[in-house]
Order: structure tokens, then sequence, then C-alpha cells
């Protein structure tokens, strides 16, 4: 007997394949696509994720060639590149939508992440820069103060890393892995007390966080 999902996914297949279930050559079934592709992943079920993906692409790819392009095109190829993990391709067609849609900022923060994975943290931080300048409330400008943060932390720029970091969790305070980041750099630059409060939060999201509760006893024991 087939189990429920896989019969699910046979079924969307077969319509998606005869074009009756998402639309042909239109960007917003092609983020239709992206969107269901995403939720599934992060449901570990990247097989199935996969496929929605590919629609996505061929859907953009398509519009592309007819020179039917919008910015939603180019914006949901690169976004649907980045989930699969092509950080090439992204580049490549990121630039190509910026030609034609240069204030196109969701692109621009989708290169600067894609430039990060491929260790080009030069370009990274030029496209992140960019991205938080033009867009300070965006729905993505925490995650590009995060980038940023990490770029530092890198280098070693304590401080510049503990500014970034702590702009990404005024903006999102919510999640742990970025308040024991900022705590890691304040206890790095010896900032013991501060990396305290950062390490506090961190253990207060996750109690399970055991490098946060790690730092967390060696920042107090430092700060006396």
């Amino acid at each position: 007997m087939m189990p429920h999902r896989n019969f699910l996914f046979v079924f969307l297949f077969l319509f998606a394949s005869n074009g009756m279930l998402f639309p042909q050559n239109n960007s917003d079934a092609a983020l239709l696509n992206y969107r269901t592709g995403r939720d599934l992943e992060s449901r570990n079920r990247m097989n199935e994720a996969e496929f929605f993906y590919s629609q996505a692409v061929r859907i953009c790819n398509d519009e592309i060639s007819r020179n039917a392009a919008t910015r939603d095109s180019y914006t949901v190829l690169t976004w649907t590149l980045q989930r699969q993990q092509k950080y090439e391709d992204v580049i490549t067609w990121g630039e190509r939508g910026l030609r034609l849609y240069a204030d196109e900022y969701r692109i621009v923060e989708t290169m600067g992440e894609a430039y990060f994975y491929l260790n080009d943290y030069d370009q990274s931080l030029r496209f992140m820069q960019r991205y938080a300048n033009f867009v300070p409330q965006g729905e993505r400008t925490s995650v590009a103060y995060f980038f940023i943060g990490e770029i530092y932390r890198f280098r070693k720029q304590f401080h510049h890393a503990d500014i970034a970091y702590t702009t990404a969790v005024q903006m999102e305070p919510g999640l742990a892995l970025w308040w024991y980041r900022l705590g890691s750099v304040r206890e790095a630059a010896g900032d013991f007390s501060q990396a305290v409060s950062a390490y506090e939060q961190a253990v207060k999201l996750n109690p399970n966080y055991r490098e946060a509760s790690d730092g967390l006893a060696r920042s107090r024991r430092q700060a006396g």
C-alpha cells in the first residue's frame, strides 16, 4: 500500500505535468512552487521539495527565454537556486536580474548569502551592507546584519561584529543562535559582563543550548 505522502506527491506531479495545478509561464506560479518546496524542505521532505523547486526554476527560465520576465521572475529564480545550494548560479542570474532591475534589493540580499556560502566574504559584506543601507526595515534586514556579524567574527573584528549582531537581535530577538554569537564576540573582546547578558538570553530561549551555557559560565567567572 502506497504511503499517504507518496500518493499525494504522485498526485501533485501528475496534475502539474499536465498544467492543471500550476499555471504555466507565470511568476505567481513560480512563487507558489518555491513556497511549496520551502515548506516541504522545512519538514525534511527534500525529495518532494526538489520537484517544486525545479518547477519554479523551469517557469522562471521560460519567462526569461521569452523576454517575458519581470523582477519577480529573477527574484524567485535566485531564491530557488539558493535553496538548491546552487550558489554560483545565484550569482549569475542575480547579476542578470540586477542589470535590468538595479533596485531589486531582494536579489541583492540573496546574492549576499550566496557569496557568503562561496566563502567570498568581501563580496558578501558588500551586498549585505548594500541591502541593509537601502532597506533598513526590510524583511531580511535582520538576516543581513547577522551575516555581517558572521563575517566580522571570522575576521576577528569583534567590535564590528558586536554592533552587527546587536542590530540583528534588536530586530529579531527570538533566535538563540544569534544571542549566542553576540555573547561569543563580546567574550572574545573581553567584555564579559555584556557577554553574560547575551548568553543569558540565548539560554533563556533554549535552555538546552550547551555552548551558550558554557559561555555563560565562563563569562560569569571572568566578570567576577
